[in-house]
């Protein structure tokens, strides 16, 4: 574990049992089911930019129940080549943007696929995905559909995350057999989600993860997006178990159980809006319960004195370094 001096004791080894529900893996085996039914890749076409270094495209796949979700896919102009492959997730509320906002990826090299948060988008950042199922439940994404998992918001967003990494594969000049996903807060909990559901991931990064050890997360944290589940609860008080056993199939533990790829986590230490604790929970059960001999490589940056922000730029130079030198032969 890096920065271990940083780390209490207690967080280095909290790992919590988190409620699993039995039908755990049938029931994401039929959602993913469900979706792979359907040709993955809806439309493809190249999106004008003023950016002379790198080519984009305007990408529109098939996620949840056939609905049309974007992406903007963005590679180093004039490298035809197959090249290693970043799939990058958004925060709560974000969308997807313009195609020059993310560049970290494409600039280093890498092929990247940028996906939509389907219904999210306004409250930071621009989208054009909608979601179009209705579902009892409060007024945010984060409670939308709360009172059944197969209704929950999140059931249709972690499919979609799961198809972004089948989508992005049948693009052209993808290497296939080295495709990364990454997420901060909301995108680092769907990067988590993947994690357990992909088995051929080369690399996972995640930051500040949502959607972990979920039950504890609402009793710590005050902001949105868990304290928007805790002001649900403060009206409908006889929801309370359902909510429960629906946040059970989304918790970002259940599936950092299941990872096979190598992972990198990075937290800030004074962080209110996904408390850290949480993202220790995910970390330390990392690949335990895999099926596989050995635990993946796993890594945890924490910055003692940040936030939600996390380490910022000096994060990202660590991601950068890091996911070199896992996917060097």
């Amino acid at each position: 574990m890096s920065d271990s001096a940083f780390i209490p004791d207690e967080l280095q080894r909290y790992a919590p049992e988190v409620t699993e529900p039995d039908d755990f893996d049938r029931f994401w085996r039929d959602t993913l089911a469900e979706a792979a039914a359907r040709p993955v890749l809806v439309d493809v076409r190249p999106e004008p930019t003023d950016l002379r270094l790198l080519d984009s495209w305007d990408v529109t796949f098939a996620g949840f129940g056939g609905d049309p979700v974007r992406a903007w896919y963005t590679r180093p102009a004039g490298r035809p080549e197959p090249l290693p492959t970043v799939v990058e997730y958004a925060g709560y509320g974000r969308g997807r943007g313009l195609p020059h906002e993310r560049l970290t990826w494409p600039v280093a090299g890498y092929a990247h696929l940028l996906m939509d948060n389907r219904g999210q988008a306004g409250q930071y950042g621009a989208g054009d995905t909608p979601d179009p199922h209705g579902a009892r439940g409060g007024p945010s994404p984060v409670t939308w559909g709360i009172h059944d998992p197969r209704d929950y918001h999140f059931r249709r967003l972690i499919t979609d995350a799961v198809r972004a990494v089948e989508a992005v594969r049948a693009l052209p000049g993808v290497d296939v057999d080295q495709v990364t996903v990454v997420g901060n807060s909301q995108g680092g909990g769907l990067a988590l989600a993947v994690a357990g559901l992909v088995t051929d991931l080369s690399a996972v990064l995640t930051t500040a993860p949502f959607l972990c050890d979920m039950r504890r997360a609402v009793q710590l944290s005050e902001p949105a997006p868990y304290g928007e589940i805790a002001r649900y609860l403060a009206v409908q008080r006889e929801a309370e178990e359902s909510v429960w056993r629906t946040l059970s199939y989304v918790d970002g533990v259940n599936f950092a159980r299941r990872a096979t790829a190598p992972a990198h986590f990075g937290v800030g230490r004074r962080d209110t809006v996904c408390p850290p604790r949480t993202a220790f929970a995910a970390y330390n059960h990392y690949g335990a319960g895999n099926g596989r001999p050995t635990r993946p490589e796993r890594e945890m940056h924490v910055y003692p004195f940040n936030g939600h922000e996390g380490g910022e730029a000096v994060h990202v130079r660590r991601q950068l370094r890091w996911l070199d030198s896992v996917l060097q032969p």
